[in-house]
């Protein structure tokens, strides 16, 4: 599977510049993910070809905050993509995740309450 980056609500055209930009010389595909889109599992969404799509629209309100969910990176290539988003200037972007066999059945909603659920905890 191609190194992918999901990116839900995402910011700002600012930001959004200095992130393309940033992962550009890595070769890492972002994909720009439509809030319309944000009920389909994200398996679905990073390409999984043996997953089914849900066959609804989203039509809940966004997410309360910019959500990253990276897929199919290696260890070293996935502590790039962090160091050059770091290094990039936008953010700061408290949440993300990998995708996982658990959460790959998860919609970006249920992904990023539990994220922010967990980063609530880890910050407290």
């Amino acid at each position: 599977m191609k190194e992918t980056i999901l990116l839900f609500n995402a910011p700002a055209r600012e930001e959004l510049l200095k992130i393309e930009t940033a992962l550009f010389p890595l070769h890492i595909r972002l994909r720009k993910i439509k809030k319309e889109d944000y009920c389909q599992p994200l398996g679905v969404l990073a390409g999984i070809k043996e997953m089914s799509p849900a066959e609804s629209k989203y039509e809940g309100p966004e997410l309360p905050g910019t959500m990253f969910v990276f897929c199919f990176l290696s260890d070293s290539r996935l502590n790039k993509v962090l160091a050059a988003l770091r290094r990039c200037g936008a953010g700061p972007f408290p949440y993300k995740a990998i995708l996982t066999p658990t959460n790959s059945t998860w919609t970006a909603p249920d992904c990023f309450k539990e994220i922010r659920r967990e980063h609530e905890a880890l910050h407290k």
